[in-house]
């Protein structure tokens, strides 16, 4: 009989390593990562061939009306191959031999079958186009255990003998630094582990604080059963609250409390030049390094014939790559912060959140640069983190296809498509916005927290009428306090504010200007 799953949470805890034990880490790694290409080829191998089969186009033939007899289909053919979690779990027991046995235990390369597997599943269901095989220059990052009585496993010692952890793995105890002052790290640390699972992560150089000789330092992830620590400051607030995301901005509407509109991650504050310069320089040195993969014009040579090309990478080259790395992952790690905090504000505010499903990978392609700065869909996943740490709000996401919120209007009912550029809502059937901005993000956004989540309908427009009295002088001050520190900043473009080449709607331009221009 299955067991019934139960809520887990992640703590990280880094660990300290010696030279020695860095040696045989860096070589249990390295096994993993042969065990994994071995399970992931065979993996494909039996993908290969069970889609050779004359009945898998029998079976993608038949109607998907009729579910239960392709599923059925499919998993005759999976059974047949031994396409399936378990029958590489099999394939693993075959290949985990003679010395990879030494290195790797039985519920570590049954964990690294199943990622196998998951690769080559993503393939066969249509969700990914090949698999990635891990060459020796990435490497495997990351490496976990199924229990924690045997193979890789925490210890951590009683009261009475102390205080202190260590992670065990293949004889070697490495220690564990513990902050026994954090809050979090001692309610973490008093639930039970299930597993263990170790990383390894690039440090900015081999000199790094506790890198080891090849610049990685390491730490262990303890999957815990319960829930995380929740902070007293942190507790939800009671209420809706709409939220309205863009590629770079946040409008914030609450039923009660204060309206925003800011800036994603707007402490954010990369050094363009420093990674331009860097960039510009490992470029030249790929170029030093690889003359004869670049024709007389400075242009890529195509590739002759089927062999692999080579490319040859100094040691100024590798250095270089890790400086530019580094300034990643700062940026990276600061706005991840960001995005936890401003994620905590939001839950201060409701426990009832809700907000359109979009697609972040659509946004990608049309505003690149903003998302890949702000990073919007990183921080719907803080969001729902912290929605889930709380184990009472909840989190709606709004399908945009029902309910269209930026095109509705709440005063006659109608649905006015409006371009990207209009950043203000002004109606033209019943004149709502002639008079008084309303900014586009805020009016979505109080819309979603008056909608009901369920049915995707809204309040009668009586209803309706009577909040709006009451939340119009609330969007107003929102605008107005985001239009004085945008201009502080000097980011109004961001907002579509007016005086800055922004769309403003045409019922609001100057009469002056207007009597001029006729």
């Amino acid at each position: 009989m299955r067991h019934k799953p139960t809520p887990s949470f992640i703590l990280c805890l880094p660990l300290q390593v010696n030279s020695q034990q860095a040696t045989q880490m860096h070589a249990h790694f390295e096994c993993a990562r042969q065990l994994y290409n071995a399970l992931l080829a065979e993996a494909m191998k039996r993908l290969n061939r069970m889609k050779a089969d004359p009945a898998w186009q029998v079976a993608r033939s038949l109607p998907r009306s009729d579910k239960p007899a392709r599923t059925q289909a499919f998993a005759r053919l999976r059974t047949q191959y031994g396409f399936s979690e378990y029958g590489l779990h099999e394939a693993a027991k075959r290949l985990r031999t003679s010395w990879l046995a030494s290195h790797i235990d039985s519920l570590m390369a049954q964990r690294l079958a199943s990622r196998a597997y998951q690769a080559a599943n993503r393939v066969c269901v249509g969700e990914a186009r090949r698999v990635r095989f891990r060459s020796q220059g990435r490497g495997l990052d990351s490496v976990e255990g199924k229990t924690n009585t045997s193979g890789l496993r925490f210890h951590l010692q009683a009261g009475a003998q102390g205080n202190q952890g260590w992670l065990s793995w293949n004889g070697e105890q490495i220690p564990a630094l513990i902050d026994w002052q954090d809050v979090v790290i001692r309610h973490g640390l008093q639930q039970r582990i299930k597993y263990v699972r170790l990383l390894r992560q690039r440090a900015s150089s081999p000199q790094a604080k506790g890198a080891d000789c090849r610049g990685f330092v390491y730490c262990v992830q303890l999957i815990l059963e319960g829930h995380p620590l929740q902070k007293p400051k942190n507790m939800p607030g009671k209420g809706a609250v709409g939220l309205d995301l863009g590629p770079s901005t946040l409008a914030i509407v609450p039923q009660e409390g204060q309206a925003r509109l800011l800036l994603l991650a707007e402490e954010l504050a990369p050094d363009a030049r420093k990674r331009r310069r860097l960039q510009r320089h490992l470029e030249r040195q790929r170029r030093a390094n690889n003359p004869q993969h670049y024709d007389a014009q400075g242009r890529i040579k195509k590739r002759q014939g089927q062999g692999r090309r080579v490319w040859r990478e100094s040691h100024r080259y590798q250095k270089t790559r890790r400086r530019l790395a580094t300034t990643e992952r700062k940026l990276a790690a600061h706005r991840r912060s960001l995005h936890g905090r401003l994620a905590n504000e939001i839950i201060r505010l409701g426990d009832d959140l809700r907000i359109e499903q979009v697609s972040y990978t659509s946004w990608q392609r049309c505003f690149g640069r903003s998302v890949g700065l702000r990073a919007p869909g990183r921080f719907v996943d803080a969001v729902k983190c912290v929605v889930a740490r709380t184990r009472t709000a909840q989190l709606h996401e709004i399908p945009t296809h029902h309910t269209k919120l930026s095109q509705y209007c709440h005063a006659c009912g109608t649905y006015t498509r409006k371009p990207l550029w209009q950043r203000f809502h002004c109606c033209p059937h019943c004149g709502l916005g002639s008079e008084v901005l309303i900014q586009r993000d805020l009016y979505s956004a109080w819309l979603a927290s008056v909608l009901d989540p369920i049915r995707l309908t809204f309040p009668s427009r009586g209803q309706l009428g009577m909040h709006w009295q009451s939340m119009e002088a609330c969007l107003s001050a929102a605008l107005e306090a985001t239009r004085e520190h945008a201009s502080a900043q000097g980011f109004l473009r961001r907002f579509g504010m007016p005086g800055v080449r922004a769309c403003r709607p045409a019922r609001l331009a100057d009469p002056q200007q207007e009597s001029v221009a006729s």
